[in-house]
């Protein structure tokens, strides 16, 4: 099993006037001691799970350029980009330049979108549900389409590019991996098994049947199962000094027997450093081969 962080949260003891340099520290750290990815939420302003919605939000890709700047290892993607934040060719743009700089560790992480009082809040487009899933599926096609080296025109119901140029091409051939978050199990997981190279999934109850309807998508899509990447998100909470980094671990190991072969999320006091590198000591080992 591999381990992942996201950075859900910036509001740190130091305030803003410290927060790249707190950044940066947490990104060494964490790229020092294993963890496979480093991500961020795709969100403006801070959501109600993790904190009050004034707390400090960064924008994900100027924010993941940064953390490309501050590792050398670790894979880099939003967990994940709603999908009518930013038009799909420049969303590929973004994204395939995030590859060439940090050499080859972009993924797409991106989902259908939700919130929908950040979107009104900024003036963003919100479209209803349905809408939102065609577009994510347009994008999907549009983003593959630039990282295959088409660029003919691409005329869909929602987006028409009159040519899809990408230049230069991303360095992950043969494209950045594509995961797609959420657990629908109608659209979302059936697009999984039409276009993505990985899944999210939220850690639960729900988790076993969530994988066996994506299995049920990939037969029904000639796909097989075993090439999609399983990922759930697991808050990692391993105690002040790492008390309950035996109990992470045991509960990593039931992850791993429903077939989850990536657990990501937030790192409890994270700006601390020393619950990353607990993990990077006690944890990571200890569930490499599960």
């Amino acid at each position: 099993m591999k381990i992942g962080l996201q950075i859900p949260d910036f509001t740190w003891p130091s305030g803003p006037a410290l927060m790249g340099r707190d950044l940066a520290q947490i990104a060494r750290a964490a790229d020092d001691a294993g963890f496979d990815a480093v991500a961020v939420m795709d969100h403006l302003f801070q959501i109600g799970p993790v904190g009050p919605i004034e707390n400090d939000m960064l924008e994900a890709y100027t924010t993941l350029g940064f953390l490309a700047a501050h590792t050398s290892r670790a894979r880099l993607f939003t967990l994940v980009t709603g999908v009518t934040y930013r038009d799909p060719g420049m969303l590929a743009k973004i994204v395939t330049t995030l590859d060439v700089l940090s050499g080859g560790r972009a993924w797409l992480g991106v989902g259908a979108a939700w919130n929908d009082e950040e979107s009104r809040g900024l003036g963003l487009l919100f479209p209803p549900t349905a809408e939102r899933f065609e577009r994510l599926e347009e994008t999907l096609q549009i983003c593959l389409q630039m990282w295959n080296g088409d660029d003919k025109v691409y005329d869909g119901t929602h987006y028409r590019l009159e040519r899809t140029l990408n230049s230069p091409q991303s360095l992950t051939r043969p494209h950045p991996p594509i995961m797609i978050g959420g657990g629908g199990e109608k659209k979302t997981l059936r697009l999984v098994a039409q276009y993505a190279d990985a899944c999210n999934l939220f850690s639960g109850p729900d988790l076993p049947r969530k994988l066996d309807v994506l299995k049920e998508h990939c037969e029904r899509e000639g796909r097989d199962y075993a090439d999609i990447e399983k990922t759930a998100y697991y808050r990692f909470d391993v105690g002040a000094d790492g008390e309950r980094a035996g109990q992470t671990v045991d509960e990593l190991g039931q992850l791993a027997e429903l077939g989850v072969q990536t657990a990501i999320g937030a790192v409890v006091d994270v700006w601390r450093i020393t619950p990353l590198e607990v993990i990077g000591r006690d944890v990571i080992p200890a569930v490499a081969d599960l």
